[in-house]
C-alpha cells in the first residue's frame, strides 16, 4: 500500500502524519517547533516527527510515495527551504526542508507550500461544495492566506503570495511587526502580539485591568479570557476587531473570495469575539461582494490535511491549480 506524509510546521508546535491513497491519517507525531540554536534544530524535529509518525504504524520512511509540507514562512522554494521566519526568533536563519525530506523518504516527490496556500488545498480537497473563488485565512502565531482565484491557488514565484498578515493596516506605524516593519496587520492581531498590544494601550491609557499584563506569561488567551469580565480587556478585543475588520476587507476587495474560512488558534479558540464583530462590519466596509465568513470545517487539521493532499495529487492539490 502507497503512503503519504504530511507536516504542519508552525511557529509553536510542528505535526507529522502518515497517510493511506485516500487520504486517511494513520498516525500522527506532535512536539513543540524549536526555538533554536539553529534552522537545522527545526529541520530535524522535522525528520523525527516524521521517523516517528511512520514507526508508530510500521512504515520505513524510505516506503513513502510522496510527502507535502504547509510551512510558516517566508519560503525560498528555489532552495526548498524557510528563510528567517518572522515568528521564530532571529537566530534561526534558514531551515532546510524539501532536501532533507527527500533523503529521509528517498522520493523526488516532496513539496513545499505556505502554510496558508497548504490550507486551502486541504479545504478544497475536502469538499466539492467549495466556491473556485475561496480564501483560507489563518490567525494564530501569525496571520496569513491561501487564495484560490478560478480554481487556482495562488502561490507565488517564490511560494510567499498571500503573506497578508504583512499588508500595512496602521499608515501611522503604531506597532511593529515580527518581520521588522512597522504597521503590518500581524502586529497588532496575531496570536504573538495581542499580548503586547494590549500592554501597549494599558501603558497609553494608564488602564486600571485585572489581565497580568505584566507577567511574562500574559498571552492572547488571557485578553479573550478577561473580555465578559474586563472593562479594558474587552476594549482590547474591540480594538483587535477594528484591525482584523480592516484586514479582512482588504483581503475580500484583492480576491474577491465568495467563502473566507478562518482557522488557527485565536480564531478557533476565539469565534464569536473573532469572528463575530468583523461580520458585523463587513456590510458597511467592503465595496464588492461580502464574502461569507466562516470558521475552517477541518479545525486545527487543516494544514496538515492540505499538506497530506498535497502529497496525493502532486503538489496541487484535487480540482486545484497551484500558480
Amino acid at each position: 500500500m502507497p503512503y503519504y506524509v504530511g507536516v504542519d510546521l508552525g511557529a509553536t508546535n510542528l505535526r507529522a502524519a502518515v497517510a493511506d491513497e485516500e487520504g486517511v491519517v494513520l498516525s500522527t507525531d506532535r512536539r513543540a517547533t524549536p526555538n533554536g540554536p539553529s534552522g537545522i534544530a527545526v529541520t530535524e524535529a522535522v525528520l523525527a516527527a516524521i521517523r516517528t509518525a511512520c514507526a508508530d504504524i510500521g512504515v520505513d520512511p524510505e516506503d513513502v510515495t510522496a510527502a507535502g509540507i504547509g510551512s510558516i514562512g517566508p519560503l525560498d522554494l528555489a532552495d526548498g527551504a524557510i528563510d528567517n521566519p518572522a515568528n521564530l526568533p532571529a537566530g534561526i536563519g534558514r531551515i532546510p526542508l524539501v532536501g532533507p525530506i527527500r533523503e529521509l523518504v528517498q522520493s523526488e516527490r516532496v513539496y513545499l507550500h505556505n502554510d496558508t496556500v497548504a490550507g486551502v488545498i486541504g479545504e478544497r480537497f475536502h469538499s466539492d461544495r467549495n466556491p473556485d473563488d475561496m480564501v483560507y485565512l489563518t490567525i494564530s502565531s501569525g496571520i496569513g492566506a491561501g487564495v484560490a482565484v478560478d480554481g487556482d491557488v495562488l502561490s507565488g514565484w517564490d511560494g510567499n503570495a498571500g503573506e497578508v498578515g504583512h499588508m500595512v493596516v496602521d499608515p501611522d506605524g503604531g506597532r511593529t511587526c515580527g518581520c521588522g516593519r512597522d504597521g503590518h496587520w500581524e502586529a497588532y492581531c496575531s496570536g504573538n502580539n495581542i499580548p503586547r498590544y494590549a500592554r501597549q494601550l494599558a501603558e497609553e491609557r494608564g488602564a486600571d485591568t485585572a489581565m497580568p499584563v505584566d507577567s511574562e506569561s500574559f498571552s492572547a488567551k488571557d485578553v479573550f479570557d478577561y473580555a465578559d469580565s474586563d472593562d479594558f480587556a474587552n476594549y482590547v478585543v474591540g480594538k483587535v476587531a477594528d484591525w482584523n475588520t480592516l484586514g479582512i476587507t482588504n483581503v475580500a476587495q484583492s480576491y474577491a473570495p465568495l467563502i473566507i474560512y478562518v482557522g488557527g488558534a485565536v480564531a478557533l479558540n476565539n469565534p464569536d469575539l473573532v469572528l463575530d464583530p468583523v461580520r458585523e462590519r463587513l456590510e458597511e466596509s467592503v465595496f464588492n461582494n461580502v464574502p461569507d465568513l466562516r470558521l475552517t470545517n477541518l479545525g486545527d487539521d487543516v494544514v496538515l490535511q492540505g499538506a497530506v493532499a498535497s502529497a496525493l495529487t502532486a503538489g496541487t492539490g484535487d480540482r486545484t491549480n497551484v500558480h
